[in-house]
C-alpha cells in the first residue's frame, strides 16, 4: 500500500497534468479573475460535488473525483491570485504558471504533512462526504473574510483556507480513486 504521501503526490500530479492541459488549450486566462469570481467558482464546484453525493444522480458526465481534481486546481489558482493580485490581461507565460503551480502543490504537500503527523491519519476514517462539507465550509469562510476586506479579529487567512480546500479535495481524490 502507498503512503498518505505517495498518494497525496500522485493526487497532485493528475491534477498538474490536467491543469498543464488547459493551460496549453487556454493560456492563464484565469489571471483575470477577482478575488469573488474565484470563491464563486470553488462554491459552485463544492455545490455540483454535495449535490452528486445527495441525489446519487448526475444529469452532466462528470464525476465527483472530477470536481474534486478542478477545487484543487482552482485552490491552487487562488493561492496564485492572493499572491499576485488579479490582471486586467492574461500577464504570465504558461511556463510562469506551472513554476507557481508547483510552488503552491508543494507548500500544499508540506502542509499535509505536518498536519497529517498531528492528526494521525484521521482523514482516512472520515467520510467523503465530510471532505466536500468541510470544503463548503471554508469557502463560506473565504466569503466573509472577503465581505469583511480582510479585516478580521482572529481567523485564519484566506491563504489557510485554500490550502485546507487543496488538502481536503485531494483527500476526496485519494479516497474515491481507492474505491473505482
Amino acid at each position: 500500500m502507498q503512503t498518505t504521501e505517495q498518494q497525496f503526490e500522485k493526487a497532485l500530479a493528475e491534477c498538474r497534468a490536467l491543469f498543464e492541459k488547459k493551460l496549453h488549450d487556454y493560456g492563464p486566462s484565469w489571471r483575470i479573475l477577482r478575488p469573488s469570481s474565484l470563491t464563486d467558482q470553488l462554491f459552485i464546484k463544492a455545490k455540483r460535488i454535495r449535490s452528486l453525493e445527495t441525489k446519487r444522480h448526475a444529469m452532466v458526465d462528470e464525476s465527483a473525483k472530477s470536481g474534486f481534481v478542478a477545487i484543487i486546481n482552482y485552490g491552487i489558482v487562488g493561492l496564485i491570485q492572493l499572491d499576485k493580485g488579479f490582471a486586467d490581461t492574461v500577464d504570465i507565460s504558461n511556463e510562469e504558471a506551472l513554476r507557481l503551480y508547483d510552488h503552491y502543490a508543494k507548500e500544499a504537500l508540506q502542509l499535509m504533512k505536518r498536519k497529517n503527523h498531528d492528526y494521525d491519519e484521521a482523514w482516512r476514517s472520515m467520510r467523503v462526504s465530510s471532505y466536500t462539507d468541510f470544503i463548503l465550509t471554508k469557502i463560506e469562510r473565504i466569503k466573509e473574510i472577503e465581505n469583511l476586506h480582510g479585516n478580521t479579529l482572529v481567523s485564519e487567512g484566506i491563504d489557510a483556507n485554500y490550502m485546507d480546500i487543496i488538502n481536503y479535495a485531494v483527500f476526496g481524490v485519494i479516497k474515491l480513486s481507492e474505491s473505482d
